[in-house]
């Protein structure tokens, strides 16, 4: 008689069977919030980017990289290189990337923030959600395409959808953080002027924290940045649709061409956010000659 150590224990098919159900029963609502998204934010935004001349993108990017640290030689670098991209054939894509990036990191920021917010001034929700957070966190990427593929098929759509899950817990975790840090003092400072709790967070806390939420901002857009590019595996267009096509082509010269510019989008994008995350002193270092 032989003896199984280990329980077979197995729950994929209550998953399966469970968004199945949720197919069969709100496929129409799916579908119009598919179609919803599509038509009024993708779509325009997607247009919207394509339609402004690259140059004035490259003088915009420009302006934002000195604005933020107050390097010129830096600045020029970061325009040269997505002029690079320009140059490589890879514009449009790389707009087509930045388009389904923003669509995703407004959608965290609408629901990450006041989660972050609510998790701060209610510890029994922070103890339920912090489970949740590490598990999405702790998740391979890979696995959020498969429910938001079953829900919403393939397309631009269940990338946004698996690119949210994925980039949401750094936002939530670090504008908790950032509002727990605000010191008593100040709290108290605050209340003794007569501030009304929404003054108090939209005057006081929030701003405090916003090098906490700054560095929130920066690790979700990471993130975002690269599930974006996994997400080209489902439909989603872009420069991971050159790097999966440089593989299944054993083509290594045009996914590096790809790889380039996901890493130049990604420094670029990754400095200007770091310095808006500063606080003053910091930022009055930038201000130093180079």
């Amino acid at each position: 008689m032989s003896f199984e150590f280990f329980i077979p224990i197995s729950f994929s098919e209550v998953l399966n069977s469970g968004i199945n159900n949720i197919v069969q029963k709100y496929g129409d609502g799916l579908h119009d919030i598919s179609t919803f998204m599509l038509r009024y934010l993708m779509v325009p935004l997607e247009g919207f980017l394509q339609s402004i001349p690259p140059w004035l993108v490259l003088v915009a990017v420009g302006l934002i990289s000195y604005h933020a640290l107050r390097r010129v030689r830096l600045s020029i670098v970061f325009v040269l290189a997505l002029y690079f991209i320009g140059c490589m054939g890879l514009w449009e894509k790389t707009i087509q990337t930045l388009s389904i990036m923003l669509v995703s990191i407004i959608i965290c920021l609408v629901i990450g923030v006041p989660i972050g917010i609510l998790m701060a001034r209610s510890k029994l929700l922070s103890r339920l959600l912090l489970p949740l957070l590490d598990v999405m966190q702790t998740f391979p990427m890979f696995v959020y395409m498969l429910p938001a593929v079953m829900l919403f098929s393939i397309g631009k759509v269940p990338a946004v959808l698996a690119t949210v899950i994925y980039a949401l817990p750094p936002l939530i975790r670090l504008t908790e953080l950032g509002i727990r840090q605000v010191d008593q003092e100040t709290r108290d400072a605050a209340w003794s002027f007569g501030t009304t709790k929404f003054q108090l967070l939209m005057w006081v806390q929030l701003p405090l924290a916003r090098p906490s939420i700054m560095a929130g901002i920066n690790q979700t857009t990471m993130l975002a940045l690269a599930m974006v590019v996994v997400a080209s595996m489902i439909g989603a267009r872009g420069l991971g649709e050159d790097i999966l096509q440089g593989l299944t082509n054993l083509d290594f010269g045009k996914g590096a061409h790809a790889g380039v510019a996901v890493v130049i989008l990604a420094i670029v994008i990754d400095r200007i956010t770091q310095a808006y995350g500063m606080n003053r002193r910091q930022r009055s270092q930038l201000t130093k000659p180079e």
